[in-house]
């Protein structure tokens, strides 16, 4: 295929993955989905055969999929993983194993092939353990439920599906020759890569990365190189790159950088996942009654394995029905994950196409009714405890009230940190004896990319994160939503990449309940931010380190609609010859 070929191939398959993005954001459906259909329009099984030579796209898609594992690597925390509650660590455990376990069981059922070079049923039964991260983490941010009890088992479950997915991709290219050997030598393989990251993650990269961690665009290229590097040489290996991208991202799981990384990568991610989707799309063949059939048998299967494997384990623990049937409901789902397991079983010919056409039909099937199941799961979950009620299962462990309590951590969030911000973080900390103060300094998070800041910050007990402000999805990444304050004390004279009106629209976006605090150099400018819907603007010449400690200490409890009525009556009042 020629150059410019590949090129308008290239184009039309964003054109019209585009406008089917569009329909699918009007009718409140994943875009995934839209990519997919997009792809089954635009390719020569079911469409028009607009594109002819999907293996070009299908190559540069590949990036795509290394990007993704490398971002999921990047979000499990091991270390958060390692002390998460009972729970979560149990139910992250049994949910894959007896979804799996029953998932061999469905494919006997349905005569599914194990042997002869065919493994349907393996690849059946992983892939229907596996539940969407993006569709369901999504989803329930919109709702508010990521930090109640039943949200955190729910995001518990999915990171240990992260792990085992590790697992199974190191183990899934010698599926063809299972002898206890060959799989010693893939697992002494992938561990070896495994320590050799973290080696270098503990003793080299730390130091690579505070270097270049000044520079947000280095930062940047410094973690695609990492990825490349360990994919590349689990490739050389004969583990799968996707199975090196992984590590790379787990590796560096723990950095200060990873919030930054996340978000920068996510927008070049994008670019080329979906190409992957919608050159999956192009595979899916002429669907059969049988194929549609069997697409609708391992949906309910699909629900069901979830209700039979994560319900009564987290029930069993003491959790009630509420915290044990919510995540059973919000995990009803197929992983985009599991696309990526079947299309490389299909290349390594473990199944047929028809398989990968029955999984495709799961996934968007399942995504669909997700959408609703998630959106009315308090509703679901009452109809189904008033039926469980009646064989004598009632609720009983955590209330309502303990049971959804938000910690109070990310309550106060600086966005970036300069003078300013050090000053009045000063007056916070010798008001430290008094309550209120001390209670603030506990709930402060510093959002910043200056690593020497970060490091003094950490050393005096402040949290805080390495991240670009002036990129939204670092605010996504950095889960500030629960937020009842966010700062932004620098002015625009100093910021760079963004304005304070700017961070006041995004804040608005991703905390709408949280009260903003932003910055100018001019008493027209605040003015201005008032209009916007600033709760409170700081004009550094005008209020004070110790005035500011006091206004936040007070809008900690209070909130600022006083205090800015106050200040907004004198702002307007002010006559300066010099704004």
């Amino acid at each position: 295929m020629e150059p410019l070929d590949l090129l308008a191939n290239i184009g039309l398959a964003f054109t019209v993955a585009t406008v089917f993005a569009f329909l699918a954001k009007t009718l409140k459906q994943p875009l995934l989905l839209a990519y997919l259909l997009a792809g089954v329009v635009i390719g020569p099984e079911l469409g028009f055969a607009w594109v002819r030579n999907r293996e070009a796209i299908e190559l540069i898609s590949e990036i795509g999929l290394i990007l993704l594992l490398f971002i999921i690597g990047l979000e499990i925390d091991l270390k958060k993983l390692l002390g998460a509650g009972r729970p979560i660590i149990v139910a992250g455990i049994t949910q894959f194993l007896l979804c799996a376990a029953l998932g061999f069981g469905f494919a006997w059922l349905l005569g599914m092939a194990l042997g002869g070079g065919r493994f349907d049923a393996i690849y059946l039964g992983v892939t229907l353990a596996f539940s969407s991260t993006l569709i369901v983490v999504k989803l329930l941010y919109d709702k508010f439920e990521i930090t109640t009890l039943p949200g955190r088992i729910t995001l518990g479950v999915l990171v240990f599906q992260d792990v085992w997915a590790i697992l199974f991709l190191a183990l899934q290219p010698n599926l063809h020759d299972p002898r206890l050997e060959i799989f010693f030598s893939s697992l002494v393989t992938g561990v070896g890569l495994v320590f050799l990251a973290l080696g270098a993650s503990r003793f080299i990269l730390p130091h690579l990365f505070a270097f270049v961690a000044k520079i947000p665009e280095l930062l940047l290229t410094t973690a695609l190189a990492w990825c490349f590097l360990v994919s590349g040489a689990a490739a050389l290996l004969g583990l799968s790159r996707e199975t090196g991208a992984l590590i790379a991202g787990v590796s560096m799981s723990t950095f200060p950088y990873n919030v930054d990384v996340i978000a920068k990568v996510t927008n070049i991610r994008d670019f080329f996942v979906t190409l992957f989707f919608v050159a999956l799309g192009m595979k899916i063949p002429q669907p059969s009654l049988a194929i549609l059939g069997q697409a609708l048998a391992m949906s309910a299967f699909l629900m069901a394995s979830r209700f039979l494997s994560v319900f009564p384990v987290l029930y069993a623990m003491g959790n009630g029905l509420r915290a044990s049937l919510i995540p059973s409901i919000n995990l009803c789902n197929m992983s985009e994950f599991s696309l990526v397991i079947a299309a490389l079983g299909l290349g390594l010919k473990h199944i047929g196409a028809d398989l990968v056409a029955s999984l495709t039909f799961v996934f968007a099937i399942t995504s669909v009714l997700s959408t609703y199941l998630i959106m009315y799961n308090h509703e679901i979950q009452g109809l189904l405890a008033a039926g469980l009620g009646k064989f004598g299962l009632k609720e009983f462990g955590p209330t309502e009230a303990t049971a959804d309590k938000t910690e109070e951590e990310n309550r106060i969030v600086f966005l970036g940190f300069f003078r300013e911000a050090s000053s009045i973080l000063q007056e916070l900390e010798l008001l430290a004896k008094d309550a209120r103060a001390k209670a603030a300094l506990r709930q402060i998070l510093v959002i910043d990319f200056n690593p020497v800041v970060l490091e003094e910050l950490g050393r005096r007990g402040i949290r805080s994160l390495y991240g670009d402000v002036s990129n939204m999805d670092t605010l996504h990444h950095a889960h500030i939503e629960t937020a009842r304050i966010v700062m932004s004390t620098i002015s625009d004279a100093v910021l760079r990449g963004t304005t304070n009106g700017r961070i006041l629209h995004q804040v608005r976006h991703v905390c709408p309940e949280a009260q903003v605090l932003v910055a100018a150099d001019t008493v027209d400018a605040a003015l201005e931010l008032y209009e916007q819907g600033a709760d409170f603007v700081y004009v550094s010449r005008l209020y004070s380190a110790r005035y500011m400690s006091d206004v936040i200490v007070h809008a900690l409890q209070n909130g600022f609609q006083k205090i800015r009525e106050e200040q907004l009556h004198k702002l307007k009042k002010r006559r300066e010859v010099v704004q």
